[in-house]
């Protein structure tokens, strides 16, 4: 008689043991171990190994075709740029958000625009009754007669629903709340995210149905679920934003179908999320010159974003003095601090200092370095910068001001802005009518020129 297979599963993370273990060795959580039933190893084997149907041997690469992908446009412009221009037919997306960032009220628009250009669209929520999508889709301006309403988290029950009428797109809102009767664990735990996510996938493929997948965010921030759930699907997207702040970023972390460098902004208003046209005036004001504040030119993706970057150096009655950040990187202020008290003989060990990006941005490149170095400077000396000027350029350890990428681009926006002066690492390639730029390759040059 074969021997029976056991196999137990942390609901917090998904690691995987022969046998029960009090505390998970991957995540540390306690008492999380459960037996997986038979049925749900035969899904766990399927789901992992996906076997082909047939038999296909080595063919050279000179040889393979492409593959033409079929897209079709999501009616906003700031999502079918993330996806890289549009939404492919069959592809399964991931949308993660904290809570109250707007997923559902980002992928109802959505659902709006498809159903209005002729797409049938199927929008499943397990957290909401229909009248209460009926309410926001009325605020939205969503109600077109394609757009069918689910409220529902049984699996067969949508799948009956996706076999009786022939949809186009399919959301799901949140995948954590969905139940397949074929497992016995809870909705949300790994088990069940794992086989949904797997029956979705076969079906999306099988039916060349576009299906996007709401999922909840941990307090770590990733994904909640199994690490499994981000490999299968084909699109990963972040919303990221403060509820209490106007704008939101929509990033691509995974897209087999286009790139992930470009960045999604969206301005959420009284109509909901609508696409930020006009995004270069929402980062940095032009009003009255101020101590503390520099102006820099960012790169999201290939758009050109211009920051104001605001410090504020103020005494401090400590021995050892107070370093804060909000959209920068903390380390790299304090490697920047320790160059000026080093290359500059800046006492800033002697002061608290505090860094802003304003709008709510985060800064994940180098090329605001000179931006942040001058706005230092000028709150220590109390001494305004010129609202005309641009600071671009990244600060090395021994204190070189050094080249960044597509400084031209960054240049002409500034132009569009209006800026008249720009202090650079080097000459643009091109000259750039109506901005004068001045090269700098040391940091010491910085002081002389303010």
């Amino acid at each position: 008689m074969a021997k029976k297979q056991t196999l137990f599963e942390c609901q917090a993370c998904g690691h995987q043991s022969a046998k029960w273990l009090g505390k998970c060795p991957n995540c540390g959580a306690w008492d999380q171990f459960i037996e997986l039933s038979s049925k749900q190893i035969e899904v766990l084997k399927e789901t992992n190994s996906n076997p082909l149907p047939s038999y296909i041997g080595a063919v050279p690469i000179t040889e393979v075709s492409y593959e033409h992908l079929e897209r079709f446009s999501s009616g906003d412009t700031e999502l079918d740029l993330v996806l890289g221009g549009g939404i492919v037919e069959g592809s399964l997306t991931l949308i993660g958000g904290s809570p109250g960032v707007g997923k559902s009220t980002l992928l109802l628009k959505i659902a709006g625009n498809l159903a209005k250009s002729g797409k049938k669209v199927l929008y499943v929520s397990g957290e909401e009754s229909s009248s209460q999508i009926k309410l926001r889709a009325n605020r939205l301006d969503s109600n077109y007669e394609s757009l069918y309403l689910l409220s529902e988290i049984r699996l067969d029950i949508i799948f009956k629903e996706l076999e009786k009428h022939a949809f186009d797109v399919l959301i799901i809102d949140s995948i954590q709340t969905i139940y397949s009767q074929d497992i016995t664990s809870a909705p949300g735990s790994v088990s069940q995210v794992r086989e949904i996510t797997f029956e979705l996938m076969r079906f999306g493929k099988e039916k060349n149905i576009a299906i996007f997948i709401i999922g909840h965010i941990t307090k770590e921030g990733s994904i909640a679920g199994p690490r499994i759930l981000e490999h299968m699907v084909d699109t990963v997207l972040y919303f990221e934003g403060d509820a209490s702040r106007e704008l939101r970023l929509l990033r691509g972390f995974k897209n087999r179908f286009g790139t992930t460098s470009d960045v999604g902004i969206f301005e959420m208003t009284k109509a909901g999320l609508m696409s930020a046209k006009d995004i270069s005036k929402k980062f940095f004001t032009r009003g009255k010159a101020q101590a503390g504040s520099a102006i820099t030119v960012l790169m999201e993706g290939s758009r050109p974003i211009i920051l104001e970057v605001q410090a504020l150096v103020s005494d401090s009655g400590y021995p050892n003095p107070k370093r804060s950040a909000t959209g920068y990187e903390l380390n790299r202020l304090t490697m920047l601090l320790a160059l000026l008290e080093r290359k500059l003989d800046l006492p800033f060990n002697q002061y608290d200092v505090y860094i802003n990006i304003a709008g709510g941005i985060k800064i994940s490149e180098t090329s605001a370095d000179l931006a942040i170095i001058a706005a230092l400077i000028s709150s220590y000396r109390n001494r305004p910068i010129s609202k005309d000027t641009v600071f671009i350029g990244e600060v090395s350890l021994i204190g070189d001001v050094r080249d960044i990428f597509n400084l031209d681009i960054r240049l002409k926006e500034a132009k569009s802005q209006h800026f008249e002066k720009a202090i650079v690492p080097s000459m643009p390639l091109e000259e750039i009518p109506g901005i004068r730029c001045y090269a700098i390759d040391e940091v010491s040059k910085l002081i002389e020129w303010m």
